[in-house]
């Protein structure tokens, strides 16, 4: 079996989120499955303890922003908060990745916030809990087909548009929106605005219920005449048609790699509670023989523990790169795409190898989770759509 190990120094951050993750995410978990949209009270305090991890620039397990450094000559090889978070990210979906999505202060628009503001706006808006809102009706996978609008007023911007499938869009303090100033400028003019809950104009429509992942809140949005301070618009408000909309999209470089460790913080669940049950009904997993010469339900376990792994390779190498400053766009999309895929077949796999047990524990959980995250930052067949553009080294345009 090989082995990756984590950074020695990542040690006790590890040891924290699997500790909450074991005493406090998986017995309550089946919990708010059941009881979908009422909020888990057990949180607030696990919220406090990601506040001070993040602070410290040491990471926690929830959102954090990739900023490039503007010291071109910094060298040296890093591995700093974007690492820690995804791996406190694994820890904590191992115990469950709804309650992880509804922590408070940890919301995917979190990311976006750390990704894309302005220093002042970092810390004006520290201490918020932000959602991100980008998929619209008439749109999911296709980023740059935003309608919804924001035309400036004086000092203040006018967003009218609908927004759905919002992860935390009820319970979140604000609300990190994709908008257009300029629909005949394409997505050069696509811009992010933080928009806090109480504005006028902005309403919550109405909560999903869902199949997996119950324990977060989704929700539709609609801005109607919701007027939005100018500086709450996220970066730069100028429009260059020849960047696009790059610097949004740096978000999707942050939250694809932290997807991809909710991804595999629950395969791995799923693959360790497989083990379980496949060792007490007799079956041996040996490493050190072929697959083929071993019992069937062996075989196809260790046919997914290597799924596992490299895709436990891929989001790591994504964060490093956060880390250490390098583009890291190709990568993200690579972990997401993989992790994305490979939790889905684990789970399903590990539901047929186990049969009735599956039910017994939180496994056919798991299976339901586990869906949503190939889909949400980015469908499966966008992520390949990314990657082959980066190797080939083609446009948008180039290849559809």
């Amino acid at each position: 079996m090989i082995n990756l190990e984590a950074p020695k120094k990542a040690g006790a951050l590890i040891n924290q989120a699997y500790q909450a993750a074991a005493e406090v995410f998986r017995p309550i978990s089946r919990k708010y499955d059941r009881a979908e949209h009422t909020y888990p009270a057990e949180l607030d305090m696990f919220a406090a303890l990601l506040d001070g991890l993040n602070s410290s620039g040491e990471g926690g397990a929830g959102a954090a922003g990739v900023r490039r450094s503007k010291d071109e000559k910094e060298k040296g090889n890093r591995n700093g908060a974007n690492l820690n978070v995804v791996l406190g990210t694994i820890e904590m979906c191992w115990g469950d990745v709804g309650l992880l999505l509804s922590m408070p202060r940890q919301g995917l628009g979190n990311a976006a916030i750390g990704s894309v503001a302005t220093d002042e706006q970092l810390k004006r808006f520290s201490g918020l809990w932000a959602a991100m809102a980008i998929t619209e009706p008439g749109f999911g996978s296709d980023s740059a087909a935003v309608t919804t609008t924001a035309r400036l007023d004086g000092d203040d911007y006018i967003i009218n548009g609908e927004k759905i499938f919002v992860t935390s869009g009820e319970r979140a303090d604000a609300v990190v929106v994709w908008a257009t100033l300029d629909k005949t400028k394409g997505r050069a003019a696509i811009k992010s605005f933080v928009v806090e809950k109480g504005t006028p104009g902005f309403e919550v429509v109405r909560v999903e219920h869902k199949l997996g992942i119950r324990a977060s809140d989704t929700a539709v949005l609609r801005f109607e005449n919701c007027r939005v301070p100018a500086e709450n618009l996220l970066g730069t408000a100028e429009i260059d048609t020849a960047k696009g909309f790059a610097g949004v999209m740096q978000t999707f470089d942050n939250t694809r790699p932290l997807v991809a460790a909710m991804a595999i913080g629950v395969a791995r669940a799923a693959l360790e509670e497989t083990r379980r049950i496949l060792t007490e009904a007799g079956v041996v997993i040996d490493y050190d023989r072929p697959a083929h010469t071993q019992h069937a339900a062996a075989a196809e376990f260790l046919r997914l523990e290597a799924d596992y792994e490299s895709a436990y390779l891929l989001t790591l190498e994504s964060a490093w790169m956060a880390d250490n400053r390098k583009p890291n766009s190709l990568q993200a999309s690579m972990a997401k795409a993989k992790a994305g895929r490979s939790v889905v077949d684990i789970a399903l796999k590990c539901v047929e190898l186990t049969g009735a047990y599956g039910e017994e524990s939180l496994l056919e959980k798991w299976a339901r989770d586990a869906k949503i995250l190939d889909i949400f930052e980015g469908t499966q067949q966008i992520q390949q759509l990314i990657v082959a553009r980066r190797v080939l080294g083609k446009t948008s345009a180039q290849l559809k």
